[in-house]
């Protein structure tokens, strides 16, 4: 965990991923959403269907179904979100940062029994207060965190004509990561703070200041393509 409560996650690819916990609230948000269009599925379902003993079995198997299934396949087949977690910005993935499959979609689900208990989800919230990443009963066993849908930064913020330049030698995965980063936040510093960070990088641009600067930034050009 960073200082800023996000997850700090590096790829063997060197790509580095920030990940922003999702915490109680937003979750309850996403999930009373969930349920509303649960709810209005089901009774539009129930009016559709005779008042027989058959159609009532039919409605009660149906109703068990679509319980279960529902957070299951948007999870897997939506990019780890429901339709109420897409409307409240937030999705599951892995711990690693990777898409959930059926196997961590669907015990996080089942678990959700467990969180529930003893009443209003209250073994599901105590844990999520206690644990760093706010994972409930569910996530902590199918190794899952649900996190907000940030927008991807773009590894380089260089301008189009910027020309691509080869790393004085080869550039191990965090080395790249820390070229991608500083560009990644140049909207976010100041003038002055960038050609700070560029003149630390002497030993690779073989300059300092703004000349550094410009160097580092084809390096970072070259390594985006």
């Amino acid at each position: 965990m960073s200082l800023d409560g996000r997850i700090s996650l590096t790829t063997p690819e060197g790509v580095r991923l920030l990940l922003t916990p999702a915490g109680p609230a937003i979750r309850a948000l996403a999930w009373g959403l969930d349920m509303a269009i649960w709810v209005t599925a089901a009774v539009t379902f129930s009016a559709l269907l005779g008042n027989d003993k058959l159609s009532r079995g039919v409605f009660l198997l149906a109703l068990f179904l679509f319980y279960w299934a529902y957070p299951v396949l948007f999870e897997v087949y939506s990019h780890g979100a429901t339709p109420g977690k897409k409307i409240a910005g937030i999705e599951v993935v892995r711990d690693n940062g990777l898409p959930v499959g059926w196997r961590e979609s669907a015990l996080r689900n089942l678990l959700s029994t467990a969180d529930f208990l003893p009443l209003l989800y209250a073994t599901g919230l105590l844990c999520m207060l206690f644990d760093t990443r706010f994972r409930r009963v569910g996530d902590l066993a199918a190794g899952t965190v649900v996190i907000y849908r940030d927008r991807k930064l773009k590894r380089m913020d260089a301008a189009p004509d910027v020309v691509p330049l080869p790393p004085p030698w080869p550039l191990t995965p965090v080395q790249q990561s820390a070229v991608a980063d500083l560009f990644a936040r140049e909207k976010t510093l100041a003038a002055d703070r960038m050609e700070e960070l560029a003149t630390l990088a002497e030993p690779l641009t073989g300059r300092t200041g703004a000349a550094s600067l410009e160097r580092l930034r084809g390096i970072a050009a070259g390594l985006a393509r």
